[in-house]
Order: C-alpha cells, then sequence, then structure tokens
C-alpha cells in the first residue's frame, strides 16, 4: 500500500517565504552552472493557443535538475489582456515530481516563480557578460518579469541612472513609482524607446507586443553595452545582430523550438543559426567559457526561459515553507 501526498503552496504561502535578492539568484546560478556540466535536462517549451480571440496562449516548460532529485513542468497563462480585469498577464503552476518514480510531490503557484526568475537570468547574464561598471539602466516594458529584472540589476549593481518605458503612461508611472519604493532612489519614466536606450549601458526589452515589430533601432546600442532583448514578439531589425561580439542564449535548444522571441525573424531568415552563438549561459556560469572578456565587447543576451531555473526556484522556496511549516499537505492517493 502506498500513500502518496502533494504539498500545495498558493500565493499567500509563496509571499511570506519571501525569497531575497540573494537567495533568488544564487539558486538560479546554482542551476545555471548545473545546466553547464551536463546535470540538466530541458525540453523546448510548448503552446497551446485556445483560441486566437482570447489573445493569449499557455507555455509548457519541462526540465529536470538532478542535484535538486527534481522533475519538473510549469504551466503559464499569457494573456496580454488580463489587466482589464485586473489579473496579470502571466498566472502559472510549477509541479514537480520524483524523476525516478513519477510521483507527484508538490504544486506550487509560478506566477512570481517566473518574474523572479526572468529577472535573476537577466542579472546573472549581466553579472558575467555586462560591463564592469555599468552606470545606466535602459528598460523597455513594465510586464510582471520586469520588476524582477530592474530589480535584481540594481541589486548588482547600484546603477546611478535607471530609465523606464512602455506603451501605456499609467503602467509606466505605476512601474518606475513602485521602484522608487522599493529601492529607494529616482527613477526617470521616459516617452520613447530611444530616450530611454539609447546610450544606457545595460538595455533591456521586455515589452508585450502583438505582433513581431522592428523598434529597436541598432544605433542607440553603444560599443561595449549589454543588451538583453526577450519580448514574446521580436522588436528587433534583421540588422540588429551586426557588430555584436557574442551573442549568448539561455539554452540553445530554446532556439530551435516555436515560432516566438526576440531573434525568430533573424533564425528564419537564415542570419542566425547554432553556430552564430558563442556560448549558452550555463557553460559560462560553470566557467567552462569566459563571459566578458573585455570592456570594448558588445554582447547581446537571448533568454526565451529556463524550466530548470523554475525547479531551482520552487525547490528552494518549498524548503523555506516546510522551515515555516506552512506547507499544506493534499492525498494525492492511498491504495
Amino acid at each position: 500500500m502506498a500513500r502518496i501526498e502533494i504539498e500545495y503552496l498558493g500565493q499567500p504561502e509563496v509571499d511570506r517565504v519571501a525569497l531575497s535578492n540573494d537567495d533568488i539568484l544564487d539558486a538560479v546560478e546554482q542551476t545555471l552552472a548545473a545546466a553547464g556540466r551536463n546535470k540538466t535536462v530541458i525540453e523546448p517549451r510548448m503552446h497551446l493557443t485556445p483560441d486566437p480571440a482570447f489573445n493569449g496562449h499557455f507555455n509548457v516548460l519541462r526540465g529536470y535538475v538532478a542535484p535538486l532529485d527534481y522533475a519538473g513542468v510549469k504551466i503559464v497563462g499569457d494573456y496580454v489582456d488580463n489587466y482589464k480585469q485586473g489579473l496579470p498577464s502571466e498566472l502559472a503552476l510549477l509541479n514537480l515530481f520524483c524523476p525516478r518514480t513519477g510521483a507527484p510531490r508538490a504544486v506550487i503557484d509560478a506566477a512570481g516563480i517566473t518574474d523572479m526568475r526572468t529577472g535573476a537570468l537577466t542579472a546573472l547574464g549581466a553579472k558575467w557578460l555586462g560591463p564592469k561598471t555599468p552606470k545606466i539602466l535602459g528598460h523597455v516594458g513594465a510586464r510582471g518579469t520586469s520588476y524582477w529584472n530592474v530589480r535584481l540589476l540594481d541589486h548588482l549593481f547600484d546603477f546611478e541612472e535607471i530609465r523606464i518605458h512602455s506603451r501605456r503612461p499609467e503602467s509606466r508611472e505605476a512601474f518606475a513609482e513602485r521602484l522608487r519604493q522599493d529601492l529607494g532612489k529616482d527613477v526617470t519614466v521616459t516617452t520613447s524607446w530611444q530616450s530611454c536606450l539609447e546610450g544606457a549601458d545595460i538595455l533591456v526589452e521586455a515589452t508585450r507586443l502583438s505582433t513581431p515589430a522592428p523598434m529597436f533601432n541598432r544605433a542607440w546600442v553603444k560599443p561595449g553595452a549589454f543588451v538583453v532583448p526577450y519580448g514574446t514578439m521580436s522588436t528587433l531589425p534583421l540588422d540588429f545582430i551586426e557588430g555584436f561580439d557574442k551573442l549568448v542564449m539561455d539554452d540553445l535548444g530554446q532556439m530551435r523550438a516555436g515560432h516566438l522571441g526576440a531573434l525568430r525573424p533573424h533564425i528564419d531568415a537564415g542570419l542566425v543559426s547554432e553556430e552564430t552563438f558563442y556560448a549558452e549561459i550555463g557553460e559560462i556560469a560553470a566557467g567552462l567559457k569566459p563571459g566578458r572578456e573585455a570592456d570594448s565587447e558588445t554582447i547581446l543576451f537571448w533568454h526565451r526561459g529556463m524550466s530548470t531555473s523554475d525547479i531551482a526556484l520552487g525547490a528552494k522556496i518549498l524548503e523555506r515553507a516546510r522551515e515555516l511549516g506552512i506547507v499544506q499537505n493534499l492525498l494525492y492517493r492511498d491504495t
């Protein structure tokens, strides 16, 4: 007879755990290094669009992290118009399983995890690939992941100037005010892409376009800058990748699948292939390849989201929730 219980954490429990900036960065960094050492498995994400009229889709991410002894599947609903109903644009569940038996172990609210792991990947990319002492951050987009991009980047670099922009004035003003309160410093709201990005040391694009559009001008990127474009729909002109010293990917398997992402038009046009990329970020995290090697290098980092990072943060949150005694145990089966 086997009794199987599932550990459950909803948003209230995840919020009570309240991982610190360093908790988040450390968990993701360790898993990136494991990926570089081939101790993880990542299956390319899959998409489900129930009906184009709903203006949204589901992302399904799958992975395995050997050092953590978890396999995991995260399902994310990505619905652009959710703000009209007072809902986050991304709602998600992370399911953790025993990799040896397939038994379910945990179900965790992952909307916040998605935001945190995305911001951690942006920040860790900048740690290894960005300028040594960046002073100016330019960030386009105010979606859920944007907050953790800016928060974790500023945690590492303590910028002298943070510029933000997004399409809707109300969203960018609210985003800026939240950042001012939480970071304790001024944040500049800009009215255009150019005024936000031009001349910045680190440039992040996290937009929510409904269709691809070439809005990110290559001329705004100064030599030696670090660029992170990861909007679902590409904002990059086809000539954007010219002149970069290094292109880095989170996981090359992600570039082979799907029809979305910042460099998808470049792949479809034959301008980008696996051979174009200098490294996967895990190889750099594991010390197998150097990151930035000169101040003059201009580097682009494209990340599409790694299921292993979701698993890492889910495992860390679950561990802390057990310590706090706030895990709910649900009976799965008793046979």
